[in-house]
């Protein structure tokens, strides 16, 4: 299969997740598709894995406002989060440096639903992230300077690019945290999941 097809195909499912999270999205099986790869370092307990979205539950369509931060101490990370493009993010491949950010559409950290938070493999950003263990501790720090905690339950290395499901909205609180694992977009993403502490 030609290469521009792939990465046109791995787009187009991107654009389709965004879309549904953005209209309100459709409820999703479990907690978190699990990837099948012998890497993956846990499996969610089925007591912490709702099967649908409450029917209450919508994602937040309203962009992050400034002030909010990342913290993992473990790892070394500490960024501030912006607001995602993803013509500019996704599409085009031009994220900036120095910064996490919120994927557009889907919640606000503190509040319910899965929120969605992703920055560039690199040092002194979420290159560390690589080195995630169960039970890390992680904070988010809104502009008011609230201290959201939230630990890590679920370590993800090799999520094919194609895979959005991780965007959808969830039946619970979490951050859903995403880097690459290389250079080119074919490339597996890192993901880690953290709940509420």
């Amino acid at each position: 299969m030609p290469r521009s097809f792939t990465v046109l195909a791995g787009v187009v499912l991107l654009a389709t997740g965004v879309a549904l999270v953005t209209s309100g999205g459709l409820p999703r099986a479990g907690s978190v598709a699990p990837v099948a790869a012998p890497e993956a370092t846990a499996t969610p307990p089925s007591a912490q894995a709702p099967t649908a979205v409450a029917a209450t539950a919508a994602p937040t369509i309203g962009p992050i406002p400034e002030g909010y931060r990342i913290q993992i101490p473990r790892l070394g990370i500490a960024l501030p989060i912006a607001e995602g493009d993803i013509e500019r993010d996704v599409i085009v491949q031009q994220t900036p440096e120095n910064l996490a950010f919120h994927f557009p559409g889907t919640a606000i950290p503190g509040t319910f639903g899965n929120s969605y938070i992703y920055a560039h493999a690199r040092r002194g950003m979420f290159l560390s992230l690589w080195n995630a263990r169960i039970g890390d501790q992680v904070s988010i720090t809104t502009p008011a300077g609230i201290e959201l905690k939230f630990v890590v339950t679920e370590v993800h290395p090799r999520v094919p690019p194609e895979d959005t499901s991780w965007v959808q909205p969830s039946g619970d609180e979490r951050l859903t945290l995403q880097t690459s694992t290389g250079p080119n977009r074919e490339d597996p993403r890192f993901v880690v999941i953290a709940a509420p502490a």
